[in-house]
């Protein structure tokens, strides 16, 4: 497997901005990876709200498994974003 925080640095790199719906797929796994399951209550604002979700989406998800997914994500989106 790829080195994850060498993914991370690249995903922070992009040349190109990914559209919200994409930074969400990257952003639920990230908190999965750092945080573990959400534990908070779900935010009144909409950003908050959608980042809430994206994290909420990874419930259950191993810290492995979160770190592989978002390699295998950052493969699927750097030829487009990279």
């Amino acid at each position: 497997m790829a080195d994850f925080n060498a993914i991370l640095e690249k995903t922070k790199a992009f040349s190109k901005k990914p559209p919200t719906e994409v930074y969400l797929e990257f952003y639920g796994l990230y908190k999965q990876i750092h945080e573990g399951d959400i534990t908070i209550e779900k935010p009144a604002d909409a950003e908050g709200a959608a980042k809430y979700d994206a994290w909420l989406s990874r419930k259950g998800v191993s810290v492995d498994d979160a770190k592989a997914a978002y390699i295998a994500l950052y493969e699927k989106y750097n030829p487009i974003y990279g």
